[in-house]
């Protein structure tokens, strides 16, 4: 049997990123995972999913602002499961208000965790994967990366921003058996979407239940939340042999948003 792949996702204490390393982990693969939270929730979460999945579950708890604790993220990782074959960049942060109201530390926040941590852990991993000819860097981006909606400058600007690096990275990996690609969800109901309803409320004047129906589902026209198991079996897929020439993609997964 070929060995299990070993995969490091940020940002996956909740959302998006931990409905990734469940998948990942239902599929065989050892996870480390990182972010923020309740240290005895995340270690039943640890270990939930290394006793259900019998595969190693690792957490390591760097701060994606900082590219010290991120490089000791990718080196803990390598020593505990020998090599990172599969990269998932997923940490992010939101902040919703007006360009001329958005506080500076608030956007360059944004930037730092939602881009640059991307650049310093695919750094990281990326002469390894070259090395050995197999890897997979995949970018959790948004919507947002490929179309613009008011009052989220600094995460409009950061998901763009991962959606061109993954183009880039796609082009240096290519001839080595090294894929990037950037899923791009549309509205999945996460707690970052969640704490973006009464902000985007305050903002626009209107009702919360309105923000969901007249702003975050407008433009998805299955008038549906996008299902966080639906971007993890896509990531799994992206992890696979059959998506070997899928690279330098930009995949919405949106409900049929970026279609208008």
């Amino acid at each position: 049997m070929p060995a299990p792949l070993n995969a490091v996702v940020t940002g996956s204490t909740s959302g998006i990123g931990l409905g990734i390393a469940t998948a990942f982990a239902e599929n065989g693969m050892n996870v480390m995972l990182n972010g923020f939270g309740d240290a005895d929730d995340i270690e039943r979460v640890r270990a939930g999913l290394e006793e259900k999945h019998r595969v190693s579950v690792r957490y390591n708890g760097a701060d994606m602002t900082k590219p010290a604790e991120i490089r000791a993220l990718i080196k803990e990782a390598e020593t505990a499961f020998g090599q990172v074959d599969v990269l998932v960049n997923n940490a992010g942060i939101q902040h919703v208000t007006k360009i001329e109201d958005f506080p500076e530390e608030k956007f360059d926040a944004i930037i730092a965790i939602n881009l640059v941590s991307a650049f310093h852990t695919t750094k990281a991993v990326m002469a390894g994967m070259k090395a050995r000819g197999f890897g997979r860097v995949i970018n959790i981006a948004s919507a947002h990366g490929l179309v613009a909606s008011p009052f989220k400058s600094a995460y409009v600007a950061a998901k763009h921003g991962v959606v061109g690096m993954t183009k880039t990275v796609a082009l240096e990996g290519a001839e080595f058996g090294v894929t990037a690609n950037a899923i791009c969800p549309g509205y999945v109901k996460t707690p970052l979407v969640e704490k973006q309803i009464p902000d985007t409320a305050k903002e626009r004047g209107i009702s919360e239940e309105e923000v969901v129906k007249d702003v975050l589902l407008a433009a998805q026209s299955t008038k549906k939340f996008v299902k966080i198991e639906e971007v993890g079996a896509l990531a799994c897929f992206l992890c696979t042999e059959g998506a070997a020439s899928i690279t330098g993609a930009a995949l919405p997964v949106d409900g049929g948003w970026v279609a208008h």
